[in-house]
């Protein structure tokens, strides 16, 4: 199982890695709430856990912005022990609260409850568009054809904006919150760049890219991917 730790104090960091490594779990580390956003995305964690008192975003900024489009499941572990801080990232999507210091028992048991009732967000890794196969954990992209399938081949940043996209069926995607995962939060307004990735990926997956069937566009609000119906 796959842990992301998002902490600024590295301490604590080195101190998870070596007790939770120890027990099996393969973790993932991230400074701040920037690093973290990006990690869940390239590295998909089976459990988020972070503080909220980090740099460059802080961890209900994180928490906001991871849910809207995933549901892996986010375990906050933080100084902060004011009800009000505990109700906030709760309501905001966060699936549970430990405030620091900790027992390493209690935090397991955490751990264990949250995985259990939390499908991973792999559970769908295979997503078809027409003749286009999408495969989301082996990143592969296939079309069928008369002979045989073609490789359909994606720049990083494609598959970036395309992964966030297929993992959230029939969801509107906003513009900020694709930039802020891809591109980082201080390109929030830079909706030109993804206009004209989203007209790339309409090139290579759909079959009309003029009208798209598969990636939609949302006037003024962002983009949502509209799977084919199940058979």
């Amino acid at each position: 199982m796959r842990i992301l730790i998002a902490d600024d104090d590295p301490q604590i960091l080195r101190a998870l890695r070596i007790t939770l490594g120890a027990r099996g779990y393969d973790i993932i580390t991230a400074g701040d709430g920037a690093d973290a956003l990006n990690a869940v995305i390239e590295q998909h964690p089976d459990l988020l856990m972070l503080d909220l008192g980090m740099p460059r975003l802080d961890g209900m900024a994180v928490i906001a912005a991871v849910r809207g489009w995933s549901q892996v499941p986010i375990l906050v572990v933080s100084g902060r022990t004011g009800a009000s801080d505990k109700v906030d990232a709760l309501d905001l999507g966060a699936d549970d609260y430990v405030t620091k210091p900790f027992s390493i028992d209690e935090l397991l048991a955490r751990i264990r409850a949250l995985t259990r009732r939390v499908p991973s967000v792999d559970d769908v890794p295979v997503v078809q568009l027409g003749a286009v196969t999408v495969d989301l954990a082996a990143k592969r992209v296939t079309r069928r054809s008369a002979a045989q399938p073609e490789t359909v081949r994606l720049t990083p940043t494609e598959w970036r904006i395309l992964e966030v996209l297929l993992r959230n069926p029939g969801k509107l995607v906003t513009r900020e919150l694709l930039l802020n995962e891809v591109w980082g939060p201080h390109h929030a307004n830079d909706s030109g760049y993804l206009r004209l990735y989203i007209a790339q990926l309409r090139k290579k997956l759909e079959a009309v890219p003029a009208s798209p069937r598969y990636l939609l566009t949302e006037a003024g609000m962002g983009y949502r991917f509209d799977p084919e119906p199940a058979s």
